[in-house]
């Protein structure tokens, strides 16, 4: 449905929301001081027992003592958690209460648990007035406001059809940057920016603070299709019971940065499934076997594992839910992010030892509920025989394994031991890279470990949704195919030189059949004939001239890969050996260099002893250095402690990190040189490149390539990846990763290369320049004046600004594009003068004096491709009303006309096919003078005016027809039904008793069919109309 004025839309949306358990009467455009009434009215009517209030409410002092608790929390985040507690604490001054006078009374004002039950209210407010904060500015209203139990938690702002959503976005970011959400509005939660065709929700960031747009997201179905229909957002996203849960359970006040998150949709969709699986339970008899999660690398387990096991432990579904990692720094890592996340009502306990762990397992403190710990402790238990009265205790309980990182070390005898240790706990694994057939470990898959899976999010969905990068990957061999073809032919054939070859007719054959007739890399397609690069032993490569030339080409491109320090590197190899040689060999070529080797310090008895001392000489050497680097005195014995100080190097932890860039680089770690280590579990926005000098496949690649991928800004468009060693079977392994991780190989995985991005780039010049000149600047000496413009060129250059990061870590120059010609339309001096005029965007004032708007820009950067098309439509409406004015001279200018007319119809390339015919028809009655034009009116409001009259036509059309009820007809049009319920309440069948038979089989020409064979067709044009709004034979 096509809304041309918000008011409409503003009803449609209450409306619809009354539909979905909120309650039917509207709070109409209430004052702060009104909503404060009618919150300490909920609060009297929930809290009137003897015990608590009596029958006196509360007075306004008693009501002030609240606000001004609500004043004393400093974010959003603590008053999500002051929410969560349940109840608030005052000192009653009522004098009639004289039982309680003076005495502190605890009020109840929120149940996570009482959802659609209980006490719980739920209303809708109509544009809340927000007092100016001066008396500068002036009063604002808001669009809707939800309230649970009186609180404001949800707020949305609305805009018409055709409007980007940036618009409401703008105007939430608006209002924030002046303070209209303090005072009871700071209990809002959720902000939501909303047209009919997209929606987009985000955590509120606290009166003031700068709105964020990499934590904005769309809601999507299970599918993880996103939803854009206003309706459906309504009765889902919006809908009582899913709203309630967001504020009790899918709002997170992480403690560890401040900041108030709410969940993405996949995450509320796997946390609720294992929820209710585990509600459903029948301990005992129940399969062990709860199923897992695949959510890809980089989108949020352990949020979503936390709030899973946050919503078991407050419905008391289980007694103890385990969180259980892989290895010991891993658990110490997920029991931070665990304690950041539980707010002041969720304790979450660590493990310091297997003995620990079985106390707080056999323990009944609230506190001990939720526990992190590593697997290898808990396999522990199940060779401790000394306390078997305590484990036996544990056995009884309801117990609820979560493991992360599922496709890990637990697939061996540990998690078999766990599972023979508690045969009736319910197991429940979280990864990114499920193993299946095609990959499985000991002929064993992720399913056949843990169960069903549950919910998918794969990595092509995260980098659909920009919630992690795509991929740079670039093969670097430092061995000619010529070379290692004529090393195998000759090893082939036993032959040292080709003149040995050629003495022998029988060994020249063979030779030029490894020359010219095996193929590099085995194809399994078409058998499995051995490639050249099967032939090749991996000890090819153990040699210091292949190490040299990876080390050079690392260092070559380091000051430009690493954007002078920011960004840093991981070099995998092949072997601890191998890692050994490659951090002497950095140490000679290249010591200007900060690098690490990271690798397991173990040397076991079972050791070669040279290669132990080899070994333990190595990590003394390592370490030295280290200490060297970073003034600090680490020793083999704590070798952890250095581990968590590389770790907190590279993810510019808090005590590493400082205002100045400069002199955190001196803080900060160049290359990590690893075997395994880091390739799986650590996260860092500041890993931008991997370098691989190993062969991987499967789950390896996925794992270790989404180190690189974690989402920083415009310095970091791609993750970088560059592989060494056996780079045709390499690049086949990538592929039949990512096939299998994706399903395909999902759009934008793979990076563009330069040249690629060089001819985008052009286009978007030629964008800025179109723009430019039809504002008349020269030179783009200064902004254009109107506001769509200068959003029109914010979005074209930050597109542009991504570009240009992209082809400089591809080692673009200025110089080289005139020396090389690598063809960008584009010189330094002209992207300089851009830049300058996109910073003037985010200025108060511009450098023509003029007062600049506040703009999102950045938004439309995070946007999908459904919003992009949205963005222009403003920048289109201006074009138009310079149509109208070029057009209305009398003398007019025929190339202007010609210009204008052309810039329309390349922008009405982005509207729907019923939005193009609207637009042409309208610039034909314009020429044709048939259309009176009015100021008043956008192109956006006649292709909508036009749309509704062409809508009203084709109902109108349907009406004389088949004779059918027209009151009837809109209002099952207006319901926007489905297939599933178009005949809910006999809906369908009570408009089809309203059609005129007669006229339907004369109109429809089947006069002479059987009557039930013109029921069906009258049947079927009716919900081809109803629900896809098709209808055979009308014309526009």
């Amino acid at each position: 449905m096509i809304f041309t004025k918000e008011a409409d839309f503003e009803s449609a949306l209450i409306q619809q929301l009354s539909n979905h358990g909120w309650e039917a009467e509207c709070i109409e455009y209430p004052t702060e001081e009104a909503l404060v009434k009618n919150w300490a009215d909920i609060i009297y009517k929930n809290n009137c027992s003897p015990d608590k209030l009596d029958k006196y409410p509360l007075t306004d002092s008693e009501m002030n003592q609240i606000l001004m608790q609500i004043k004393m929390l400093k974010s959003p985040a603590m008053i999500n958690d002051w929410i969560n507690g349940k109840v608030v604490t005052i000192k009653r001054d009522n004098p009639d209460d004289m039982m309680h006078l003076g005495k502190n009374v605890s009020l109840k004002i929120f149940d996570r648990n009482e959802i659609a039950s209980g006490q719980s209210v739920y209303q809708i407010v109509r544009q809340p007035q927000f007092k100016s904060l001066n008396d500068v500015s002036r009063d604002r209203r808001g669009d809707v406001m939800l309230l649970i139990n009186g609180m404001p938690v949800i707020h949305i702002e609305l805009k018409r059809s055709g409007v980007p959503v940036d618009f409401a976005i703008n105007q939430i970011d608006l209002y924030n940057r002046r303070g209209m959400f303090s005072g009871l509005f700071s209990l809002i939660q959720i902000f939501v920016a909303m047209t009919p065709e997209e929606t987009v929700y985000f955590a509120n960031p606290g009166n003031g603070e700068t709105l964020k747009s990499e934590f904005q997201f769309h809601w999507a179905d299970v599918n993880n299709e996103i939803i854009g229909d206003w309706t459906q957002i309504a009765g889902t996203l919006l809908a009582i019971p899913l709203a309630h849960e967001l504020l009790g359970f899918y709002t997170i006040p992480d403690s560890s940065d401040g900041v108030l998150k709410v969940m993405r949709s996949y995450q509320y969709y796997a946390a609720s499934r294992i929820a209710d699986i585990v509600s459903k339970a029948d301990w005992g008899y129940t399969s062990p076997l709860g199923g897992y999660i695949w959510h890809t690398t980089g989108s949020g387990k352990t949020m979503t594992s936390f709030k899973t096991a946050q919503i078991i432990a407050s419905v008391g579904d289980a007694d103890k839910i385990v969180f259980l990692v892989d290895r010991v720094e891993l658990g110490t890592q997920s029991l931070q992010a665990y304690q950041g996340f539980a707010d002041s009502a969720t304790s979450v306990e660590g493990t310091e030892s297997g003995t620990v762990l079985l106390e707080k397992l056999d323990s009944i403190e609230p506190k001990d509920m939720i526990i992190v710990s590593s697997i290898q402790k808990m396999n522990q238990l199940s060779k401790d025989d000394t306390r078997d009265d305590m484990l036996n205790r544990v056995k009884g309980k309801r117990l609820v394994f979560i493991f992360d990182e599922c496709h890990r070390n637990t697939f061996g005898d540990m998690l078999r031991a766990i599972k023979d240790t508690f045969p009736h706990a319910l197991l429940f694994g979280f990864t990114g890279t499920p193993i299946f057939k095609d990959n499985a470990k000991k002929t064993l898959a992720t399913a056949d470990l843990f169960g069903d899976e549950l919910h998918r999010y794969s990595i092509s969905d995260g980098i659909r949704d920009k919630n992690v990068l795509g991929f740079d990957i670039t093969s670097v061999p430092t061995y000619t195919d010529d070379d290692l073809r004529n090393a195998v032919a000759l090893r082939e054939v036993g032959a040292n030189t080709i003149s040995d070859v050629m003495e022998s007719p029988e060994k020249r054959e063979r030779y030029y059949h490894f020359i010219h007739d095996v193929p590099m890399v085995r194809d399994y397609d078409s058998g499995y004939t051995r490639g050249i690069e099967d032939y090749i032993e991996n000890g090819h490569y153990d040699n210091d001239a292949h190490r040299v030339a990876v080390i050079e080409d690392i260092n070559n491109k380091w000051l430009v890969q690493s954007y002078k320090g920011l960004f840093h590197g991981i070099l995998a190899t092949h072997s601890i050996s191998e890692a050994i040689s490659y951090y002497r060999l950095f140490r000679r070529c290249a010591p200007n260099l900060k690098v690490v080797a990271l690798f397991d310090p173990t040397v076991d008895g079972e050791m070669d002893p040279t290669t132990a001392v080899i070994k333990d000489e190595a990590l003394e050497e390592i370490l030295a250095d280290y200490n060297t680097y970073f003034n600090q005195n680490f020793t083999l014995p704590n070798y952890a402690s250095f581990k968590r100080d590389v770790c907190a190097r590279l993810a510019h932890k808090l005590q590493y990190r400082s205002n100045d860039v400069a002199i955190d680089t001196n803080q900060y770690i160049d290359i990590v040189i690893v075997v395994k280590q880091l390739l799986t579990g650590f996260d860092s926005k500041y890993v931008n490149t991997l370098y691989v000098d190993k062969i991987m496949a499967y789950e390896e690649i996925v794992q270790a390539f989404s180190r690189t991928n974690r989402l920083y800004g415009p310095q970091k468009p791609f993750g970088s990846i560059r592989y060494y060693r056996k780079i045709h079977i390499m690049s086949r392994n990538i592929q039949d990763a990512f096939r299998l991780y994706s399903g395909a190989v999902p759009e934008g995985l793979y990076a563009d290369k330069k040249d690629q991005n060089i001819r985008k780039m052009n286009v978007i010049v030629e964008d800025i320049s179109d723009l430019f000149i039809a504002e008349g600047i020269e030179y783009y000496s200064k902004l254009p004046d109107n506001i769509a413009s200068r959003h029109k060129f914010g979005c074209l250059f930050y597109q542009l600004r991504i570009l240009m990061e992209a082809i400089r870590l591809q080692m673009f120059t200025w110089q080289k594009n005139i020396d090389e010609k690598l063809g960008l339309n584009l010189d330094e001096e002209t992207y300089n003068t851009l830049a300058a005029r996109y910073g003037e965007l985010f200025s108060s004032s511009t450098s023509d004096g003029k007062t600049n708007p506040l703009i999102p820009f950045d938004l439309t950067a995070k946007a999908h491709k459904q919003e992009s098309i949205r963005i222009d439509a403003d920048y289109m409406n201006k074009n138009f009303e310079k149509y109208i004015r070029a057009y209305n001279i009398d003398d007019f200018d025929r190339n202007l006309i010609d210009q204008l007319r052309m810039m329309l119809h390349k922008s009405f390339a982005q509207l729907s096919q019923e939005e193009q015919r609207a637009a042409r028809q309208i610039l034909v009655d314009i020429e044709h003078k048939r259309l009176v034009f009015d100021e008043n009116k956008t192109l956006t409001d006649y292709i909508n005016e036009y749309m509704n009259v062409d809508w009203n036509a084709k109902i109108q059309y349907c009406i004389n027809l088949l004779g059918v009820d027209e009151a009837k007809l809109r209002a099952l049009l207006n319901a926007h039904v489905n297939e599933a319920n178009i005949d809910e309440y006999g809906r369908f069948n009570e408009l089809i008793s309203t059609v005129d038979i007669e006229r339907a089989k004369q109109n429809l020409g089947m006069v002479e069919q059987p009557h039930w064979k013109c029921i069906i067709k009258i049947k079927n044009t009716l919900r081809e109309f109803v629900i896809y709004n098709k209808l055979d034979g009308y014309k526009s």
